[in-house]
């Protein structure tokens, strides 16, 4: 197991939550379609250098309104990106999304880099790149068709035999070491992760800009075979869109009933004996039920005293 089982317990607790309250109301799943396109645009984009803050993404993509003092290049990067998702949507609601193919990834990796340079969108690359920041060279150039035609086949005969968070994390690291375009690798694997846990039933999943150098030291684990941090650090990502979604959806009076409010670390020192270092390092390892928004971990009264119980009661025997 890649990942920790209290994560898996809260993962699957929390899918089973969201599928009792499905289907959505229209109105709702398109304020949450809106909320998680512009997050994913904004974070995704960011990661790959684009300066365009949250809200310039929402105005270029929703108001259609030009940033001034911002390139054109963080324009079209992130109108493009939402052309991508629309193009995801769609092939999770035809039901084929889990049909991986190169034609597939060719597809969304053209809309991804449209308008920026259509001579290599959907293209796999023909020069030798490197990649800033690691060790790892990715294959050369005429090595790239016959790689991602394995990746293909290894997707195909794991898909439905590996946990589905574990196998989306870790095919996401088998594209981006292949690095198989000359741009747009990032962005794309991405959307492909999604592709996947979305077909699911899982909210989209999205990588935070703030955990960048996290995300890379964990795809650099990866590229030594190690998949347990990335596996982890894409679990913790997947748990706090379900947290949104649940916090969302769950009417007011059953969030109060079941003390689910979400709190700070250092509010959470007031229902036990741990402190607010100990507690975030609970947090991190997935042993406390908690997601981060922005720099700051947020959990719950009933995670802290669950866990006290359980901690307590170990002691015991």
């Amino acid at each position: 197991m890649l990942i920790p089982e209290t994560i898996q317990n809260l993962l699957k607790e929390k899918l089973e939550k969201l599928n009792k309250l499905r289907p959505l109301s229209l109105s709702m799943l398109q304020k949450l379609k809106e909320k998680f396109e512009i997050e994913m645009t904004y974070n995704s984009n960011a990661i790959e250098g684009n300066t365009l803050t949250l809200k310039e993404t929402y105005w270029v993509i929703q108001q259609g309104i030009t940033v001034k003092g911002k390139s054109l290049k963080d324009h079209l990067e992130a109108k493009n990106h939402q052309e991508a998702l629309d193009y995801l949507y769609e092939l999770i609601e035809h039901g084929i999304s889990h049909t991986i193919s190169e034609q597939l990834v060719r597809s969304l990796h053209a809309l991804v880099i449209q308008n920026i340079d259509k001579n290599i969108a959907g293209k796999y690359r023909e020069v030798d790149v490197f990649i800033t920041g690691t060790d790892h060279r990715p294959p050369s150039s005429f090595e790239v068709p016959i790689k991602m035609r394995e990746l293909v086949q290894w997707a195909r005969e794991n898909y439905g035999k590996i946990d589905i968070v574990e196998f989306s994390a870790m095919f996401h690291h088998k594209f981006v070491h292949v690095h198989p375009f000359e741009d747009g690798n990032g962005r794309t694997g991405r959307l492909l992760m999604n592709i996947f846990l979305m077909q699911y039933g899982f909210p989209m999943t999205i990588i935070q800009v703030l955990d960048r150098q996290k995300y890379y030291r964990a795809l650099r684990d990866a590229d030594n075979n190690n998949y347990k941090p990335l596996c982890s650090f894409i679990a913790q990502a997947v748990l706090r869109s379900l947290n949104i979604y649940l916090n969302v959806l769950t009417p007011s009076k059953e969030k109060f009933e079941q003390k689910e409010q979400w709190i700070s670390l250092h509010e959470a020192t007031k229902f036990c004996n741990y402190s607010q270092a100990y507690l975030g390092k609970l947090a991190k390892e997935g042993r406390i039920d908690a997601h981060k928004e922005g720099r700051n971990w947020l959990t719950t009264e009933k995670a802290i005293r669950q866990y006290t119980a359980e901690h307590e009661a170990k002691n015991k025997r």
